[in-house]
């Protein structure tokens, strides 16, 4: 966990990646949540059916994106997502898989497309996530 906190500033209880197994920085990056059944979000989103929301599917996919981001930036902040589908739910016990691919780049500005699979079923994706690249 101390490579992922040294890349992202989130933390409890708003990090959202647990390992990162594979990244080429300026390429692409991916890795895993565990989604547990103690996340703080299951108890109001739906207590008698538990589900993570949508949006926190996407800023999981946009942690994922800070770690294909070039080593010679500081990271990156989320500006815009479109085309953003959610195809199935994520529940509790369920890993999460999370990839981020850079499809583009201009200036301090890149693009990428982030998809989310639980046991190889796509449950995410977002065709466009625009990140602006903070310098170090």
């Amino acid at each position: 966990m101390s490579d992922i906190t040294a890349t992202l500033p989130h933390r409890f209880p708003f990090l959202f990646v647990d390992r990162v197994t594979e990244s080429e920085p300026g390429k692409f990056a991916r890795g895993y949540k565990n989604v547990s059944h103690n996340e703080w979000f299951f108890s109001g989103h739906f207590p008698n059916d538990p589900i993570m929301p949508g949006l926190l599917i996407a800023e999981a996919m946009a942690q994922m994106g800070a770690f294909a981001v070039s080593t010679s930036f500081g990271g990156g902040l989320l500006v815009s997502v479109k085309d953003l589908q959610f195809k199935a739910s994520v529940k509790p016990g369920d890993r999460l898989d999370l990839s981020f691919e850079i499809i583009s780049e201009r200036g301090p500005f890149l693009t990428g497309k982030g998809v989310a699979t639980v046991d190889g079923k796509l449950v995410a994706r977002a065709d466009e996530m625009l990140i602006f690249r903070q310098p170090k």
